[in-house]
Order: structure tokens, then sequence, then C-alpha cells
């Protein structure tokens, strides 16, 4: 295996990939995994256990606590609407480094596309868990008649979106075996999949939005509006850029070892200008939810005793702070303050998906039948964002993610 030292990236190379395969074989190695991640393995033996149970054992019945009120929960609500809008940074990075030619945004689109590939992967990955016959997951794809469904349009583009990800992804494996002829192939394509999967997202993250407007007597008012498709979209462009940010922030702290000169030169111009966009984009996305609750005669809602806080919470502490500290942290070049507010505008995109597909939800049923997901639904959210983990943290160890492959060096 390579040696390599600070400011010297890890270099994947065929023997080492056939090395590290090896080591993956030896009992040895998930020993010593165990013996540094303990909390890590702990929640991987847990979400075995009951994707078991979920599976073999006891099915959904057991495992959650869905019913016929309640058919979509956390699975849902996280694994499914956050999990997409948070992996939106694969396509807001590459439109911006590779479609508008941005500079200073090149070394950011392999990490982007790894967070966002790993993220649709393990969002149909989630879904096998809440589907009643997970083998039938592609049937509204290839066997429906339902083509007019917006589900139909979600799952058709998200196998689309997922195979252009998979692509995208794949020159960082075949560089580390050795297949560099695939890989140059992929790169001359990279503008055509581009492109591919801005159209791809911009479809179904709206569309994501849409779903809940054959809902109008479930949502609460403050929620639902004709503009939902477009709030969703909007959101998810901001969190994508967020997440860029997040994910940078916590790679930084873990895996410095790994990083080129030159990815670590762009880091903070990458931040600056994520700040920035981010910060309009929000401004734009505060009229749009303003908009929507006027074209739908609902101010008066925000005085609910309960749903009326939650809404000015969102608001406010999520979409109105965060717009001001990116502001202010793009003009005082304030790295700390932009990271603060990038793992803000996460926790409030996923607070807001929450409040559309949960708490805001079924909001006429009695409160005795409200839904509150099991403790097994909620290892299972844990365990497919632990796998993310721990698949993004051996792709990011093992293969050329934070640096250029010395292949194209003189590309």
């Amino acid at each position: 295996m390579n040696q390599h030292h600070a400011n010297e990236p890890y270099i994947a190379t065929p023997e080492g990939a056939r090395s590290i395969v090896k080591g993956l074989l030896n009992p040895r190695t998930f020993f010593a995994f165990t013996k540094e991640h303990p909390l890590m393995v702990l929640l991987l033996v847990l979400g075995a256990a009951v994707a078991v149970n979920r599976f073999f054992i006891g099915g959904l019945a057991r495992t959650t606590n869905l019913d016929n009120n309640n058919p979509w929960g956390i699975w849902i609500s996280f694994d499914l609407l956050c999990g997409v809008a948070l992996a939106a940074g694969g396509f807001t990075t590459t439109c911006g480094a590779l479609i508008f030619n941005i500079k200073g945004l090149r070394t950011a689109v392999k990490p982007a596309i790894l967070t966002a590939f790993l993220g649709y992967a393990f969002v149909v990955f989630a879904l096998l868990f809440d589907v009643g016959q997970p083998w039938r997951l592609p049937y509204p794809v290839f066997w429906s008649p339902g083509t007019t469904s917006v589900l139909f349009e979600v799952g058709l583009c998200v196998m689309l979106y997922v195979s252009v990800l998979l692509v995208e992804w794949l020159p960082n494996a075949t560089d580390w075996l050795g297949m560099r002829k695939i890989s140059h192939a992929i790169h001359k394509a990279s503008i055509p999949l581009t492109v591919m999967g801005v159209v791809l997202s911009t479809m179904h993250q709206s569309s994501l939005g849409a779903l809940y407007l054959i809902a109008p007597g479930k949502l609460h008012p403050l929620w639902y509006s004709s503009y939902l498709p477009l709030q969703f979209f909007v959101s998810a462009v901001v969190v994508g850029m967020s997440m860029v940010i997040f994910e940078g922030t916590i790679s930084h702290r873990f895996m410095h070892d790994r990083m080129s000169e030159e990815y670590l030169r762009d880091h903070d111009g990458v931040l600056f200008m994520f700040a920035k966009a981010c910060s309009i984009v929000l401004f734009g996305y505060f009229w749009i939810k303003i908009i929507g609750i006027i074209s739908t005669n609902s101010a008066g809602h925000i005085a609910d005793a309960v749903y009326g806080p939650i809404w000015l919470v969102e608001m406010a502490g999520f979409v109105v702070l965060p717009c001001v500290l990116y502001a202010v942290g793009y003009r005082n070049k304030n790295t700390s303050l932009i990271k603060f507010t990038a793992a803000l505008t996460v926790l409030g995109v996923v607070f807001n998906r929450f409040n559309v597909s949960w708490f805001a939800f079924n909001v006429n049923l009695p409160a005795s039948q409200r839904y509150f997901p099991s403790l097994q639904e909620i290892i299972v959210s844990v365990f497919v964002v632990t796998c993310i983990v721990v698949c993004f943290r051996f792709s990011a160890k093992h293969m050329a993610i934070f640096s250029d492959h010395p292949s194209y060096d003189n590309h």
C-alpha cells in the first residue's frame, strides 16, 4: 500500500486496490475497524438485525408504526425526501463547474458526485424497507399503466439519475483498478452526463413537492400551496450547495491528508462562492414561501397555537437567518460562519421536509391516530446514514476523490 504524508495525497493504484480487497477478506480487518469505530459497528449491527426482522421475520407490521391512515412515515420523510434533497450537491456543483465553467469549482466536483451518488443509491436501498413487496420496487417504472402519475415520473427520474451518477463516479473506481481507457471514455462524455443530470434533478426534485398537491385536505394550509414543486426544487438547490460545504468541512477534519494542494487552495473559494449563491437563493426562496401563503389566503393560520410557531421557526430560524448569515460570512470572508450556516441550512431543509410530510401532515386525525416512528424505523434510518458514511470513508480513503489521479496531470 502506498505511503503518504501530509499534502501528498494517496495515489490510487491497481496494486493498492488488490491489497485492500485482500485486506477486506481478512477477519483482522473487521476487528481493527470495530476497535477503531465501535459506535459505527454497533449501528451497523443493529441495522442489520432490524433488516432481518423486516424482511424475513416480522415484515412491516412488526417493524413500523405505519397503518392505513399513515402509510408513509420517517422512511419517506427522512430517507427519501431529505436524502434526495441533501444529495442535490451533485447537480449544482457539476452544473457550475462543467456547464458554466466557474473557476475554482472543479476540485469540488468529485466529492460532490460521490456524496450525491451515495445519497441516491441509499435512498433506493432505504425504499426496499418501505415497500411492502421489495422485489416490486421497479414496478412503477417498467410495468405500471399509470404513466401520468407523479410518482411514476419520480421513480423514472431517480432510476435514470442514479445511473448517471454511477457513470460519473465510475472513473474513481476504474482509475483505482487501472482501467484508464474506461475512465477516459467517461470523461469525454462529462458534459452530456452533466446536462442529463441537471434535467433529471430539476424534474424529480420538484415532483417530490408535487406529490403533496393531491392532499390539500391533509397538509396544513401554511405548507400547502401550488408552489410546492418550486419550493422543493429551490430549497434543494440551496441545501445541495450547503451540503457540499458541510461535507467538505467534515472531510477536512478527517481526510486532510488525502487532499491535494490544489483542493486545499480552492477550498475557501468554493465556500465563498456557494455562500453568496445560497444567500441569494434563500432570499428568493423566502419570497416564494410568502407568495404561497398569500395565494392560498393562509396568513391567518400563522396565529394557530401549534402550527403557527412551527412555521415561524422554519421561516425565521432556517430561511431568514441563514440568508443573513451567509451574506455576512461572504462579506467578511468568515469561513467559520459559513460552515456553521451550512449546517444550519441542512438542518432547516430537513425540518421543512419533516413539516410537509410528517409534522403538518394528516393534521385532522385525532392525536391518538397520529403517526410516530417505532424504534426500529429510527434504527433503519440511522443505519442508512451510517452505511453512507462508511462507503464515503472507504472511497475517499482509497480513491483519488480529493485530488487528481496522476494520469490526468496533463489534462
